[in-house]
């Protein structure tokens, strides 16, 4: 679907939907400007119209990847863009991280077509942000819902199957809960500073042999020789990037046997947003031997990607959790988001944390048999969440 769209929501005028297939057709600050759904905080990262231009300019998102950009832009009557959504029309359901591979398998055996499907989501990203655009202010709620039902309107034309929007803030959850998206909930891990002046601060909540025990992992973790740098702006080389690119090839071989990230990608990375990146580097012996790359942004510090050419005991902690809340409580951050997955982080101070999607379905067939599921699936994250809720390191009444 390439041709404008006009639409009525609430009858506040007429709107123009349109898709656009490249970023560039979007001026960067008016995207970051609509990005901005809080004024007084930074932006989140991943969202910002330089990051998800890094992804299209390095060829890792575009028809080849299966990850075809179908930005989602709402004009107003004067031809004002009030709203843009981040939108890749998929070929598969690779890189997404709210997996739903069942679901187009059973309707492709039942004789459906799952594919094309439209993905409001940040590419390779599992961290919660926000995904319908329309700044801040007494039109943004109304400017979701324009949005919310636009995109609905999208997929009755194109002949996709359906729309995910993945890792949903509160504000585009509530403007995706109608009944024609279905709520579906995860889980992930996150370290939250409770106003910690030191890492040390933040063990002393811990009980006693949970504090020792990540005090001897993070010795053992240096023994051998290892030091850490942390690298952002001007001190990002190229030969560093060449580094922690032969570490991430590495991990993505081993894990998913292909690399979603190209090498271009980390250097436009670099050159276009090096100051909201904190790459944490192990050196031994004069060279590096294993990284984590960070983002910042929003009050937090994101975790994204590590790998190593060296196994060393506790080192994949040290670089990409402890490190990680070193930085956070020095710089005054308030959370922590390393990445999917992972109850090894609980015994390292991570809490969990119950993420939001919503999916809108076409097909009423699917869509009954999808919500049936997502009833049950929901009761067990919300179980498993509690469960693992009982079993933080902390000290009965220190974390809230």
């Amino acid at each position: 679907m390439t041709d404008d769209a006009d639409i009525s929501i609430d009858a506040r005028g007429e709107l123009t939907l349109r898709v656009v297939e490249s970023l560039s057709d979007i001026d960067a600050a008016l995207w970051d400007v609509l990005a901005a759904d809080d004024p007084a905080r930074s932006l989140n990262p991943f969202i910002r119209h330089a990051f998800l231009k890094c992804l299209e300019d390095s060829h890792c998102t575009g028809r080849a990847a299966g990850w075809l950009p179908q930005h989602v832009v709402l004009s107003d009557e004067n031809d004002q863009i009030i709203a843009v959504a981040p939108a890749y029309l998929k070929s598969h359901s690779q890189g997404e991280y709210v997996f739903d591979h069942g679901w187009a398998d059973a309707f492709e055996r039942a004789g459906g077509r799952y594919y094309p499907k439209l993905q409001l989501s940040v590419p390779f990203t599992p961290a919660t942000g926000p995904r319908l655009l329309v700044g801040s202010g007494a039109e943004a709620d109304w400017r979701r819902h324009a949005l919310a039902q636009a995109i609905k309107g999208y997929v009755e034309a194109s002949g996709a199957s359906s729309a995910h929007a993945t890792f949903l803030t509160e504000r585009d959850r509530a403007a995706l809960s109608d009944d024609a998206f279905l709520q579906r909930t995860d889980q992930q891990f996150h370290f939250v500073n409770r106003g910690y002046e030191s890492y040390e601060a933040f063990l002393e909540t811990l009980a006693s042999r949970k504090r020792k025990a990540l005090r001897k992992e993070r010795r053992d973790a240096l023994s051998n020789g290892i030091t850490i740098e942390r690298l952002t702006g001007s001190s990002l080389s190229e030969a560093a990037w060449d580094a922690f690119f032969s570490f991430y090839q590495d991990t993505g071989a081993r894990k998913w046997g292909r690399p979603y990230l190209n090498r271009a990608f980390f250097s436009l990375l670099g050159e276009r947003m090096g100051d909201r990146v904190v790459l944490v580097m192990a050196k031994r012996d004069g060279r590096y031997i294993a990284g984590a790359l960070n983002l910042v942004g929003a009050g937090r510090i994101y975790g994204r990607y590590w790998g190593c050419v060296e196994d060393h005991p506790f080192l994949h902690f040290e670089v990409c959790y402890h490190q990680a809340i070193d930085y956070a409580i020095e710089h005054g951050l308030e959370v922590v988001e390393a990445g999917a997955q992972g109850e090894h982080k609980l015994a390292r101070g991570y809490e969990p944390v119950t993420t939001h999607s919503a999916h809108y379905i076409a097909h009423p067939g699917l869509r009954s048999a999808v919500s049936a599921y997502l009833d049950r699936e929901r009761r067990d994250v919300e179980r498993m969440h509690d469960l693992l809720a009982d079993h933080t390191p902390f000290r009965k009444g220190d974390c809230s």
